[in-house]
């Protein structure tokens, strides 16, 4: 194999990347109904896949497949970790306890945070008393709704999370104070 083709190789594969999370992020994107950038994406994505394609079609040997295959399974990889540092939506969750103090605690915390929050009085299983706490926030924040759970002392309580599409009214979807 000479020098050329092992830089083909390494090009194909890291373009493959490229184009793969591009494709994961176009489809988020979607996902959320956030079109703008998604035609952008699209027009890139399929001017590469053109040109790759064709590299891969026509070359003799499978490395060239090979290649282009691992930088795709690369891409997806990627893609998912920058999906997870984004961490687009907005949630609703639920949180369901038994004790009463531990849900007034949750959801006053909860309100000075700024989010806004409702509780509830429910039924478990067998009709047992439960107390419900639901709350809307930014998925990215959901790590804030998880810290005043530890320091109200819940651990692993029962949670109902809901992605949503579209918040609108008087809900508060966003932390007040600095995270």
């Amino acid at each position: 194999m000479t020098q050329q083709i092992i830089f083909t190789l390494i090009g194909l594969f890291l373009i493959t990347a490229l184009t793969n999370i591009l494709a994961t992020l176009k489809s988020i994107l979607l996902a959320k109904n956030i079109m703008n950038p998604v035609y952008f994406l699209v027009f890139i994505d399929a001017i590469i896949f053109a040109t790759v394609l064709g590299k891969v079609t026509s070359s003799e040997g499978i490395h060239f497949a090979i290649a282009y295959a691992l930088g795709k399974t690369l891409g997806v990889f990627i893609g998912g970790k920058i999906e997870e540092r984004l961490a687009l939506g907005i949630l609703e969750v639920d949180v369901f306890l038994n004790n009463k103090n531990k849900m007034i605690k949750i959801a006053e915390q909860l309100r000075e945070e700024g989010y806004t929050v409702n509780n509830f009085l429910a039924r478990g299983n067998n009709g047992d008393r439960r107390y419900k706490v639901e709350v809307v926030i930014k998925r990215k924040e959901f790590k804030v709704l998880e810290d005043i759970m530890d320091e109200c002392g819940v651990k692993d309580p029962t949670l109902k999370i809901k992605n949503l599409n579209k918040v609108e009214g008087k809900i508060t979807a966003t932390r007040i104070k600095a995270v």
